[in-house]
């Protein structure tokens, strides 16, 4: 199974039973009557939460009141979802990414692989019958729910008559995902996948930058099969010896090469030779995350969030991404703006290739000169939206994800970017948010009989992490001692090296500065250690994970 998280790289993993194997290890795991009990008592602790958003009846079709004018303010925008017509649909292995949406916008659901809620979340619907898929990607995935007949007949029961076709929004697709909508009658409300597999590439990216005066870190653009073209590459452009290459496509952490002499190209040159290269200067940098939304009406600037990766707490893979921050304390207030109007020079660059809706960009804050740079491109919904979408500018006025359904809906909108930008920046300072994607760290394969429940955790006066009750999301937690807990893997599913066990989001910085380097803080490990621990299991013999 693939990684949700990263799903756009394949996964190694064991090969895992089949179903069929599966009876024995329920039987030794041995169901107890209490299971059904704590699911009984969640199922009333939900049905509290989900006050707020009661399940719609489908039997009658409603009356379709059209939203006549142009909308000119934030108040008209809220109101436009809060009676909005048109069935919308995220698609995933899990509904992370925009998981909280539904309390903003009507008739928003969710459709995934994976249902932490065990079917009591109101607006998340899973296939009943799953059979074995040894998926490989995300794409898959998605693919697979979008043709199963479950979902079809899930979304098609929402229809209308006469009115919208149901939207469709998801992290990643390809060119079968949208020959599939095409068939179904759905629409995909995101840019071609020709057009963002066009803008992934790197080199793409820093041309597109550079038209646009968005600068990337002092580079060079061409080719090398040597490591003498390589040194006149990069003294040609007054880089020095000590570079950064990267190829075009491909996770960063794959296809960047740090390269100082002739043995580190010896090292890479397999993976260098023959590929189009930007080869940059070394600098001294802090990465951070932002994520935007390009409109008719401008660039719309999300908060800046800097990002956990490689903790060995959190991921086996050196360097892999495990999570992001959001503190007032993430850039100083200068790096702030700089960084801002660089992401709406990349939004007015995107603009000349036609695309429309959300991205996310990859800053590069210089810690020995203040420069800000130009990083990487992603044109999609990113990891960092599960923050986003909480920021006290989105609560000041929407998420940043729906002025992407803005640009996709059929309304006409006429709104002040320069004011929202201008005003979300002074709020995103003001809010502390984080998330931890919790991967197994340990080299097992096991049968889970038993994992923590989806909900809302507190630290008691003892310092001990417990379950508080059940929640649909995130949005109402108030302090650095709350945490909601999404799991991803529960029981009778399997756990391996690299699996994402699920999801943990608090208002409490993770991250401090150490003498070397970042470092977890404590209550970071201590809930990172509290949720392991409620993941029991039966190891999966060898001969059958082969």
């Amino acid at each position: 199974m693939a990684n949700f998280l990263e799903a756009s790289e394949g996964t190694a993993r064991p090969q895992m039973p089949k179903p069929s194997d599966l009876a024995k290890l329920r039987k030794q795991a041995g169901k107890t009557q209490s299971q059904e009990s704590v699911l009984d008592e969640m199922t009333a602790n939900v049905a509290v939460d989900a006050a707020y958003n009661d399940d719609e009846s489908i039997v009658e079709a409603p009356r379709i009141v059209n939203f006549g004018r142009t909308l000119k303010n934030m108040s008209e925008a809220r109101h436009f979802f809060r009676t909005n017509q048109t069935p919308i649909y995220f698609i995933g292995a899990t509904p992370v990414n925009l998981l909280g949406l539904d309390r903003w916008v009507r008739k928003f659901s969710y459709i995934t692989y994976y249902d932490g809620w065990d079917g009591h979340h109101p607006r998340v619907f899973t296939p009943s019958e799953k059979p074995h898929v040894d998926f490989q990607s995300s794409e898959e995935i998605n693919n697979w729910l979008l043709e199963n007949p479950e979902v079809r007949e899930y979304i098609d029961a929402r229809r209308t008559p006469g009115g919208q076709r149901p939207k469709i929004a998801m992290v990643f697709f390809d060119e079968e995902t949208e020959a599939i909508c095409e068939e179904l009658g759905y629409d995909l409300i995101l840019p071609s996948h020709e057009l963002r597999t066009h803008l992934d590439s790197k080199i793409v990216t820093t041309e597109l930058g550079n038209a646009a005066g968005a600068h990337s870190v002092p580079n060079v653009l061409g080719t090398a099969d040597s490591y003498a073209q390589l040194q006149k590459l990069s003294r040609g452009a007054k880089l020095g010896d000590d570079l950064v290459v990267q190829t075009p496509y491909g996770d960063s952490g794959k296809t960047t090469f740090f390269i100082t002499s002739e043995d580190d190209w010896n090292q890479y040159s397999k993976h260098i030779i023959g590929e189009q290269l930007k080869v940059m200067k070394r600098i001294n940098n802090q990465p951070v995350a932002v994520e935007a939304v390009l409109t008719r009406c401008g660039t719309v600037v999300g908060p800046i969030l800097t990002e956990l990766a490689g903790y060995k707490e959190l991921t086996p893979y050196k360097g892999g991404w495990c999570g992001n921050e959001m503190h007032p304390d993430v850039v100083t207030d200068g790096q702030r703006a700089r960084a801002i109007e660089l992401v709406r020079k990349v939004g007015a660059g995107l603009e000349s290739t036609g695309y429309r809706g959300f991205f996310e960009v990859d800053v590069l804050v210089d810690t020995d000169t203040d420069e800000v740079y130009l990083g990487e491109l992603n044109p999609r919904i990113s990891g960092a939206s599960a923050i986003t979408n909480v920021t006290a500018g989105a609560y000041a006025d929407i998420p940043l994800f729906l002025f992407h359904l803005l640009e996709y809906l059929d309304v006409d909108f006429e709104l002040d970017v320069d004011e929202i930008n201008a005003r979300w920046e002074e709020l995103s300072g003001a809010d502390v948010w984080s998330h931890m994607i919790i991967k197994e760290t340990d080299d097992i394969v096991q049968y889970i009989t038993h994992a923590p429940r989806t909900g809302k955790y507190f630290l008691d006066s003892k310092g001990k992490l417990q379950f508080s009750r059940s929640a649909l999301d995130w949005h109402q937690l108030q302090n650095h001692k709350e945490a909601f807990f999404l799991r991803i893997y529960g029981a009778e599913d399997y756990r391996w090296k690299g699996a994402d066990l699920g999801v943990l989001v608090t208002k409490a910085k993770l991250q401090y500065e150490g003498k070397k380097k970042t470092k977890l803080t404590i209550d970071a490990k201590h809930f990172i250690s509290s949720i392991r621990a409620q993941y029991k299991g039966i190891d999966v013999p060898p001969a059958e994970n082969r």
